[in-house]
């Protein structure tokens, strides 16, 4: 009896050490992400959509700025680019380099951060409001964008609206 309990147990244990070598030669041949920032806006946003509460006018302001600093947050890696947002920040979308065509940025907040438009291939749009070191992360998309028209189109040809 004791040669049998033996060999079941053999038997179901090489299984589970193949499928363990296997998942670990997926995660050594697979390379991980590298993340370039992982956060949220810019505090400064936050700052002046409260300096802007002071008057009637800029409580909208106030309470957008509010949920950016609550609910939005950012992550650019070198493969992709993931913005968490809307309610309580369920809403996840994720860009590829590969499905951007176009890249707009303009400057907020006296040059400290900057929104960002990502517009993709598919015809959709992703906007990155209050990102801080906007200029650098523009800078990194459009290096990593594959097509080269869409380099040459992200550059400021001097019209008004979203440049540099």
């Amino acid at each position: 009896m004791s040669d049998q309990s033996d060999q079941s147990t053999e038997s179901s244990a090489a299984p589970v050490q193949a499928a363990q070598a296997a998942s670990t030669e997926a995660r050594a041949t697979s390379r991980t992400e590298e993340v370039f920032y992982d956060g949220g806006p810019h505090a400064m946003d936050l700052v002046f959509g409260l300096l802007a509460a002071l008057t009637v006018v800029g409580i909208p302001l106030a309470v957008g700025a509010v949920v950016r600093a609550f609910w939005l947050r950012f992550r650019i890696t070198d493969r992709t680019i993931v913005v968490k947002g809307g309610f309580l920040g369920r809403t996840v979308t994720t860009v590829s380099y590969g499905q951007i065509r176009e890249v707009r940025s303009v400057s907020r907040g006296f040059g400290l951060y900057g929104d960002m438009v990502l517009l993709l291939k598919g015809g959709g749009a992703l906007e990155m409001r209050s990102l801080p070191d906007y200029r650098r992360w523009r800078d990194l998309v459009e290096e990593r964008c594959p097509d080269p028209k869409a380099r040459a189109a992200s550059r400021p040809s001097g019209q008004a609206g979203f440049s540099d």
